[in-house]
């Protein structure tokens, strides 16, 4: 318990005491809000849970002040301007109850999202911006803004905190000084080619921001903490264009100098705290880090913040690990540690670390597929291993009258993930899995540096069914004979799937994605990658890194083409990263054959052959429910779940699983 027990001391923002150095970093609250732009009831459970979990500061995700100027389709999001008074009244519970647990909350104002709307969110009227420019999805120009907008903008923001105070909120972060939202635009001179007072030099650009702060300040008084989401660095290479992590470009948006005057600039004028990331949505892996980028990658930019400015600096992005946490905290790289995904994982990651308890959170693995691409497909915010996130009160541990014994075939996240919730509901799992761990594709998958947390996963399952007391077998096949000699009251059948494979001739050479991950067979320093969804795109870079020369060959056009990441930030970063690596690609192509150490390729009714020392097939998988079919009329009560019932994500393995074990 001691080790950590800095990250466990008071820090001072302004005239607030928080009581840790845990933040929870602002994450975009679609589906929490009701219809008048209250906090709905999803909204106040999924917060509250997270201040009962240990976490010292609450930051909410985005609330817009003003719906006029750029509509945004009222009520994706809260807002402390649209019904001031039924605001007050919702936010008024949540702040209270947070406040029970001893933690302080904030409300995350925006000005408005600009050339980066997002298209499904995007109303009848055309984008805006400073000027006049591209906007970052759509081929549009933006409108610009007029000065009157900008000061009814400006208003809005004093209206919408003096609101928030009233509420409750001990603070408000105003979004922002970054990743290319509309007051960045202004900031920023690519975006910026105004000729009035709100463009031109670094101060007249950061006007919008300074007027923001001035005006909060006014209407709610000196005392009333202001903090800046910002960000020092940008990362663009040109509109719609990012960087990649090492790579050597011109940076087109702000810079490292640039970031170190506007800090002090910033400050000066009034904020209270600086919440530092780096990117744009230009280069937005960088904003929303995939598993492609390191952990702790902000962590030079807070630091360097921490060197400029004489405010708390609050550092994010992917800082999961408790022990580079408080390493940033002792050698004073930042004041604290904000957790925006790992706490939709984990509500309890706080406590849990307090009570030393480290095996028992349950890991992030920076798929985005719950969060932003949830968030940018489907306006819903939730977790891919936590069903429970932001539903909290509907998504409730069922009770049970009777506790049932439940046989649970197959040991991947559906299998664990069921046997983990039945235990907790009091029911008496069984798991019998026919290879050597748990986890089942959470381990070929987890073999890139790059997905470790697939591995964490696997191994959180295994101690959590371990501590829940549930009776694992490894290493064995159960037949339909022992089911039926069995007096299970339910059987639970996830059996996953197996890879697609077929002849090319030398199957000597030829082998499963899986077989490559798992280390059983040896690719050579040359080969071929059938497929280019997401395995053979992750299994390629991955090759790649190690020094391997690797094609791939994709029968589509494009890369990612199918069951692609839902979140662009992970899809577009993969993308970029396999040829940047040198991986060759040929889409729009077929695999013929492979002999004496050539691939024959079809490629737009051409042949041509490529050397390779093998070739690996990443085409797919097909479900494996041939045991399901044999019990579905011989088992009273029989479940089907994860890939044997339909090849899909971790997520709704998980998800499925969950919702199935919490009604049996």
């Amino acid at each position: 318990m001691m080790k950590y027990k800095q990250l466990f001391t008071p820090v001072q923002i302004g005239s607030l005491t928080i009581k840790n150095r845990f933040a929870m970093a602002p994450m975009g609250p679609l589906g929490l809000s009701d219809s008048e732009g209250g906090f709905n009831q999803r909204g106040i459970d999924y917060y509250t849970e997270r201040a009962k979990g240990g976490t010292g500061l609450i930051i909410t995700g985005v609330t817009f002040v003003d719906n006029v100027v750029e509509e945004h389709g009222m009520p994706n999001c809260p807002c402390p301007t649209h019904n001031p008074v039924h605001f007050i009244r919702t936010a008024r519970e949540m702040t209270e109850r947070i406040h029970a647990y001893n933690a302080k909350v904030f409300l995350q104002m925006s000005g408005g999202f600009g050339r980066v709307t997002i298209p499904t969110n995007l109303g009848e009227f055309p984008p805006v911006a400073p000027s006049p420019i591209q906007h970052r999805w759509l081929d549009k120009t933006c409108r610009e803004l007029t000065v009157e907008e900008i000061h009814t903008i400006v208003e809005k923001f004093g209206e919408g905190a003096y609101n928030a105070k009233r509420a409750g909120f001990d603070g408000v972060q105003i979004h922002a000084v970054h990743e290319g939202y509309l007051i960045d635009q202004f900031a920023i001179s690519l975006f910026n080619h105004r000729t009035d007072e709100y463009g031109g030099s670094l101060e007249n650009r950061l006007r919008f921001a300074r007027e923001i702060v001035e005006e909060i300040k006014d209407k709610c008084g000196e005392d009333f903490v202001v903090t800046l989401r910002y960000s020092p660095k940008s990362f663009i290479k040109g509109l719609r264009d990012g960087a990649l992590p090492g790579e050597e470009f011109e940076e087109k948006g702000r810079d490292l100098p640039e970031g170190i005057e506007a800090a002090k600039l910033l400050t000066a004028y009034g904020y209270d705290a600086l919440d530092t990331d780096v990117g744009s949505y230009d280069s937005w892996w960088w904003s929303h880090p995939p598993m492609y980028q390191e952990k702790g990658l902000y962590r030079p930019y807070a630091k360097l913040m921490k060197e400029t400015v004489d405010v708390p600096v609050i550092c994010a992005g992917r800082m999961d690990n408790p022990d580079m946490a408080l390493e940033a905290i002792e050698n004073g790289t930042c004041d604290m540690v904000s957790l925006g995904r790992p706490l939709l994982a984990d509500p309890d990651y706080v406590n849990k670390l307090r009570r030393n308890c480290v095996e028992d959170i349950r890991p992030c693995i920076s798929c985005q597929e719950g969060c932003m691409g949830r968030i940018q497909e489907y306006s819903a915010l939730n977790c891919a291993v936590n069903p429970q996130a932001c539903r909290e009160r509907y998504t409730a541990y069922e009770p049970i009258l009777q506790p049932k014994k439940v046989l649970i075939i197959g040991g991947g996240v559906a299998g664990c993930e069921a046997a983990r919730v039945l235990a907790l509901r009091g029911h008496q799992p069984v798991l019998v899995e026919k290879e050597s761990k748990l986890g089942g594709n959470l381990i070929p998958g987890g073999a890139p540096e790059f997905k470790e947390d697939d591995l964490a996963l696997a191994k959180w399952y295994t101690v959590q069914l371990e501590k829940l007391g549930v009776p694992v077998t490894l290493n064995k096949t159960i037949t339909k004979a022992e089911v039926l000699d069995s007096d299970y009251d339910t059987v639970i059948v996830a059996t996953g799937s197996t890879p697609k494979v077929f002849s090319l001739g030398d199957d000597q050479k030829v082998f499963t994605a899986a077989d490559v991950l798992n280390g059983d067979k040896d690719c050579g320093d040359k080969t071929v990658i059938v497929g280019g969804g997401l395995v053979g795109c992750e299994l390629a870079l991955w090759l790649a890194e190690k020094g391997k020369k690797v094609t791939i060959v994709e029968a589509l056009d494009k890369l990612l083409a199918l069951n692609g990441p839902l979140c662009h930030a992970n899809s577009e970063m993969l993308e970029k990263l396999v040829p940047y690596h040198g991986v060759e690609i040929i889409t729009d192509a077929k695999v013929k054959g492979y002999k004496n150490g050539a691939v024959s390729v079809e490629v737009q009714g051409e042949e041509k052959s490529i050397e390779s020392d093998s070739v690996i097939l990443a085409v797919g998988y097909k479900e494996n429910k041939s045991l399901y079919e044999e019990l579905e009329f011989e088992v009273p009560e029989i479940y089907l779940l994860g890939d044997a019932k339909k090849v899909s994500n971790i997520m709704y393995g998980i998800w499925d699983a969950f919702e199935v074990a919490n009604h049996i």
